[in-house]
């Protein structure tokens, strides 16, 4: 029997029972599209967490104190002072790999303009924070380099510090508030970001230069840590080691001594992050693949019961010259048959489920190769489950066949 007319056979015992393929395929469908819609969050949340990482940018590094041993105590890295202004000169001095430098002390409290308060950080830069964060300029000027060295009270403000500071509108730009009874003055309103990825507002933030905070605000005389920028993205990592030398250097540690001080990067966080993302993800896929075994289970079984009934039909066509391979072929055509068009209905059902997460919010993204697996996978299933009851049918002996009521 040629193959054409295997799958004609293939095709109308399939046929002749409607309902109960459609049951066999059933299984495949929800597994297939489980796997799918299951691979496309996956995938969708690590793409979206990349590319709130890389709105941050991509080729940022950032230097913070180290951890130190005193008395046999590990101290808080927030508490060290290792990081002062001697070495932010030094980094400017003998970059190569770099392109902007800022230093950074922060401070938590109260903005208030009038009788309108909100909660909010007060973030001490440089001027080149803007160019290494990516942060835009939506209204008015950023400071300057002037301003940094006289300890200018200026700053520029995000957007959701705007909206609870001045509700009835109006500019922003020349209006001066308070933070923690200090008068700054803004000179700029920063374009919005949003959230992020972990649901921080990346818009309730104030900016204004280094020094005039750790004058007039901290009165301190240390940074709470550095942020660079490397060249490119490429250039992350010959930019670490050439800061790791620099501040070991200048801190004279020696070679035996550990940094006190650490250095990560935003490309090492998006490493970390999107590992974690593919881990959520295989198991989430290994979790929905289970219902495809027993979906292959399930055609195994019915398999079996349509030899049992067609018994007398394999003893006629074996007695007319069909043999064992032929037998063996119909049904696990009819097998195969099933599976592949159980995925197929299962990749259609999955790209409607991954249509219908968008719709909630959902961040989703269907690889190719998800549907590759799947059809793969379904061919797998007809052939790996359909193979003992082809077995089982072409091991028949036709006398007793033909005899079986």
């Amino acid at each position: 029997m040629n193959f054409i007319n295997l799958i004609k056979v293939a095709l109308r015992a399939i046929a002749s029972n409607k309902f109960r393929s459609f049951l066999s395929m059933l299984g495949i469908i929800i597994g297939v599209a489980a796997v799918i819609i299951m691979m496309a969050i996956g995938q969708g949340s690590k793409e979206s967490i990349r590319q709130n990482i890389s709105q941050m940018g991509t080729n940022i590094i950032m230097i913070r104190p180290g951890a130190d041993m005193r008395g046999g105590v590990r101290q808080d890295p927030s508490a060290m002072q290792t990081l002062k202004i001697a070495d932010y000169e030094k980094i400017l001095s003998d970059k190569t790999y770099i392109t902007y430098v800022s230093p950074e002390v922060t401070s938590s409290g109260q903005a208030i303009n009038g009788a309108n308060n909100t909660s909010t950080s007060l973030y001490g830069e440089a001027p080149e924070y803007l160019d290494i964060k990516q942060w835009t300029i939506q209204d008015g000027t950023s400071f300057t380099e002037e301003d940094v060295k006289k300890s200018a009270k200026v700053c520029l403000v995000g957007k959701t510090v705007v909206d609870e500071l001045f509700p009835n509108g109006g500019d922003p730009v020349g209006r001066t508030i308070r933070f923690k009874s200090i008068p700054f003055r803004i000179v700029g309103v920063l374009k919005s970001k949003g959230y992020n990825s972990f649901g921080m507002d990346q818009d309730n933030l104030i900016i204004a230069p280094y020094t005039t905070v750790m004058k007039r605000v901290l009165a301190q005389t240390y940074f709470s840590s550095i942020n660079c920028s490397a060249i490119t993205e490429e250039m992350t990592e010959q930019a670490i080691e050439e800061l790791t030398s620099i501040l070991r250097s200048n801190h004279k540690l020696s070679a035996a001594a550990d940094n006190d001080f650490t250095i990560r990067s935003q490309e090492e966080m998006m490493k970390t992050m999107s590992s974690t993302m593919d881990t959520v993800t295989i198991i989430l896929v290994v979790a929905a693949a289970f219902s495809l075994l027993v979906a292959g289970i399930g055609i195994m079984n019915i398999m079996l019961v349509s030899v049992t009934e067609r018994t007398r039909e394999i003893g006629l066509r074996m007695s007319v010259g069909a043999t064992g391979m032929d037998i063996s072929n119909q049904f696990l055509i009819e097998s195969i048959m099933i599976s592949i068009t159980g995925g197929v209905l299962g990749i259609a059902v999955g790209y409607l489920g991954t249509l219908l997460c968008s719709t909630f919010g959902l961040p989703t993204s269907i690889p190719l190769w998800s549907i590759l697996i799947s059809f793969a996978v379904c061919t797998i299933i007809g052939v790996g489950f359909g193979y003992f009851p082809a077995q089982k049918a072409a091991n028949l002996d036709p006398i007793e066949a033909i005899r079986y009521e």
